[in-house]
C-alpha cells in the first residue's frame, strides 16, 4: 500500500492520506480582505481532486499590514459566515483545511500600506530597495498586539470550522524576522540571544492555544535556513524546533528562504547536492536531521516530484506529510493521480519574465500561480503556458490601483 494513502489523526481531525497542498498566495479577497466566491471554487476544486488537507494562502492578521492585494485578513467575527462556507467545503469532502496566519512586517511593497514595521529598522538589500522600503521598528505594545491578534484570528477560524492554523514562521515574514539575527537588532527581551528571538513566536504558540480549543491543530512553517550570510545558524534553528516542539506544536513544516534569497521556489536548486536532488525534496536532509530533535509531525514540502520519491520519505521517517504546491495550480486532481500511482505530470519552472531584476526576485512565484487560482475559482481550466510577462504587468497595473485607492481613502478618513 502507497504511504501517500495512509489515513492519520492530529487532535480533532483525520486526515484522509499525506499529501497536503502547501500554502499559496491566492490573491482574490477584495480590498477589505473579505473570502468570496473564488476561493470557494478554488478549493472545492481542489478537495474534489482527493487531497488529504489543504493549507491557505497567508491569511493577513491585521488589515494594516498586508504583503500584497487581495489577501484574506482576520481581525474579528466580521466575516465569520464567509469562512463557514470556506470551512464547509472541506468538511463536504473530507479535506483538513488549516488557515495560514500570517504577518508581512518588513516585506510588503511600497505604497500598499500606511507603513512598515518589522523587530528593527533594518532596510532591504540594494536590490530590492526599490520595492520594499525600510520599516519602523515594532514599540513593545505593538509586539503584544500582535500576538493577540494571532489568538483573536485562530479563535475565528476555529469557530468558523476550520480544523487549525499555521502560524507562517518563515520566507522572510515577521516571526521569521525576528528569529533572524540579520532582521533583528533589539535589545530588549525581544532580541539578542536565540531565547529572546523565537520569544515572539512561543508566545504567539501560547496566546492561540489558549485561545482555541484541545482539538484544534496548530502548526507552524518554519526555515531550516534563511540563506543569507550572516542570518540565523543551523544551531539556533534546531533550538527554535525543539523549543516549539516542547511547547506542544502540532505540526512543523520545513521550508526555507526569505524574498532576498528565495529557496523556497526553487532558486538555490542548481547549487544543491546530488544526494539531494536524488531525494527530489529541497529541506528533507534536514528534516532527516530535525526529526532526531523532535516528536511532533512534520512536513516536507518544495520538490516532490514522483510518487517513488514521496513514498520513500514518508518510509524514510524523515516525515510524515508531503507538502505540494506549484503543481497544484495547474492540475486540480494532483492528489487522486498521484494516489493511483502517477507522477507529477507538471514540474512547473521557475516562473521568469525575461526582465532580469524582476526574475531575481520570488515575486513572479506568487503572482503567476495566482493568475491561475483566479481562472480555477472561476470554474475554468488552468493554463500552464500563461505568459508570465502579461502576469507581471497585469499585477503592477493592479499594485497601482490599489496604492491610489489607499491614499484616497487616507485623505478622506483624515
Amino acid at each position: 500500500m502507497s504511504h501517500l494513502a495512509e489515513p492519520i489523526q492530529i487532535r480533532g481531525a483525520q486526515f484522509k492520506n499525506r499529501i497536503i497542498k502547501g500554502a499559496m498566495s491566492e490573491a482574490l479577497a477584495n480590498v477589505q480582505g473579505q473570502p468570496n466566491h473564488l476561493h470557494y471554487g478554488l478549493y472545492e476544486a481542489w478537495a474534489k481532486g482527493g487531497l488529504g488537507c489543504a493549507i491557505t494562502g497567508n491569511v493577513m492578521v491585521d488589515i494594516r499590514a498586508k504583503n500584497e492585494p487581495g489577501v484574506v485578513a482576520i481581525e474579528s467575527e466580521r466575516d465569520l459566515a464567509l469562512l463557514k462556507q470556506w470551512a464547509d467545503i472541506g468538511k463536504k469532502h473530507g479535506m483538513v483545511q488549516l488557515v495560514q496566519l500570517s504577518h508581512p512586517g518588513r516585506q510588503c511593497p511600497k505604497g500598499l500600506n500606511k507603513e512598515t514595521v518589522a523587530p528593527s529598522a533594518v532596510p532591504f538589500s540594494p536590490m530590492l530597495a526599490t520595492t520594499f522600503g525600510t520599516p519602523r521598528a515594532l514599540r513593545e505594545d505593538e509586539i503584544k498586539d500582535i500576538i493577540q491578534r494571532f489568538a483573536a484570528a485562530a479563535a475565528v477560524c476555529e469557530k468558523a470550522g476550520f480544523e487549525g492554523v499555521q502560524l507562517h514562521g518563515a520566507h522572510g515574514y515577521l516571526i521569521s524576522q525576528f528569529l533572524s539575527p540579520l532582521t533583528n537588532l533589539r535589545t530588549d527581551q525581544w532580541g539578542g540571544s536565540i531565547e529572546n528571538r523565537m520569544r515572539f513566536l512561543l508566545e504567539i504558540y501560547h496566546a492561540v492555544r489558549a485561545a482555541t480549543s484541545d482539538r484544534f491543530i496548530i502548526a507552524v512553517k518554519l526555515n531550516s535556513a534563511d540563506f543569507q550570510r550572516g542570518g540565523i545558524t543551523e544551531e539556533d534553528v534546531i533550538t527554535v524546533f525543539k523549543a516549539i516542539d516542547a511547547a506542544g506544536i502540532d505540526l512543523i513544516e520545513v521550508s526555507g528562504g526569505t524574498y532576498e534569497a528565495p529557496a523556497m521556489a526553487g532558486a538555490k536548486e542548481e547549487k544543491r547536492q546530488a544526494s539531494t536532488i536524488a531525494r527530489e525534496a529541497y529541506f528533507l536532509d534536514f528534516a532527516d536531521k530535525i526529526r532526531k530533535e523532535v516528536k511532533c509531525h512534520l512536513m516536507v514540502t518544495g520538490g516532490f516530484r514522483t510518487v517513488q520519491g514521496m513514498n520513500a520519505a514518508l518510509d524514510s521517517g524523515a516525515c510524515e506529510f508531503v507538502g505540494i504546491a506549484r503543481p497544484f495550480a495547474v492540475e486540480t486532481a494532483l492528489a487522486d493521480r498521484l494516489l493511483a500511482g502517477q507522477d507529477v505530470r507538471y514540474g512547473v519552472d521557475k516562473i521568469k519574465t525575461g526582465i532580469p531584476m524582476v526574475d531575481k526576485m520570488a515575486i513572479m512565484e506568487i503572482i503567476w500561480y495566482a493568475a491561475q487560482f483566479k481562472a480555477i475559482g472561476e470554474g475554468k481550466q488552468p493554463n500552464p503556458k500563461l505568459s508570465p510577462l502579461k502576469v507581471f504587468f497585469k499585477y503592477l497595473k493592479g499594485n497601482l490601483t490599489a496604492v491610489i485607492k489607499g491614499r484616497v481613502n487616507s485623505r478622506k478618513s483624515a
